[in-house]
């Protein structure tokens, strides 16, 4: 115990928090050692988030202007060829093969790319099904990490407060040992409390922001999903008119 007190009194009169670290107990370095790795992973993981929502936004938007530019669906889904590792291109994808299977199913097994789609409200409501779906697919794919994030922002103040708890009690087992209680006995058992409240907090306030930015960006991408959901069901019911249209004419 004089040993670890006189290599605290070192350190502090150094300001050499390395040092501090490297003289205060097992536990405490513990402690430590997992709020570094919870800190580590979870600036990975924010890193990653960001790339990917960032790439997603700028994905969205040539999206979102190729779509509304044909006039067919299926046109249209030849223009985006370029974005099939989209999770926007998965969605139309997924929607239209559902129409394409009904469409033939309706025709009698007839598949044509020049046929518009036919399809019947109970229909409409199944491919609006598998569009609902596919982004909860899509959002599952999206929220990775995420709850990792949570429980960093939950725990690490916990683990932080655990370490004060026994930098505390350190420093009244010195003063007990010692019976003195001048800042050269307490002085290890604070400083290793505090570096342990400081670590926790360090590790905890970035992944709290990064939880709290992540599921708004998740909501917004969830609603952009929704609307181009509508999108796809909105022409789906054009084309089908336009079909029930043509085969009055030609009646």
């Amino acid at each position: 115990m004089q040993t670890a007190v006189i290599g605290f009194q070192v350190a502090l009169m150094g300001g050499n928090v390395w040092s501090m670290i490297a003289e205060s107990g097992f536990f405490a370095q513990f402690i430590l050692a997992i709020l570094l790795v919870f800190s580590v992973v979870s600036w990975a993981a924010i890193i990653k988030k960001w790339k990917t929502f960032r790439r997603l936004d700028a994905d969205a938007a040539q999206f979102r202007s190729l779509f509304r530019r044909g006039r067919r669906l299926a046109d249209r889904m030849a223009a985006l060829g370029s974005l099939r590792h989209t999770p926007y291109w998965r969605l139309l994808d997924a929607g239209l093969k559902e129409a394409v299977a009904f469409s033939e199913q309706n025709r009698g097994g007839e598949s044509s790319p020049d046929a518009w789609y036919d399809l019947t409200p109970g229909q409409k409501q199944a491919v609006s099904d598998t569009l609902q779906r596919t982004i909860q697919e899509e959002i599952s794919k999206l929220e990775s990490w995420t709850i990792f994030l949570a429980t960093v922002g939950n725990a690490s103040p916990f683990l932080g407060l655990l370490g004060t708890v026994w930098g505390i009690m350190d420093a009244f087992i010195g003063i007990g040992l010692t019976g003195s209680a001048s800042l050269a006995v307490v002085a290890p058992g604070i400083a290793e409390a505090l570096i342990a409240t400081a670590a926790g907090l360090g590790a905890a306030i970035p992944a709290v922001i990064a939880y709290n930015w992540s599921t708004r960006k998740l909501r917004m991408i969830g609603d952009d999903f929704s609307n181009l959901s509508l999108e796809i069901l909105t022409e789906l019911t054009k084309e089908n008119a336009r079909e029930a249209s043509d085969i009055s004419r030609a009646l």
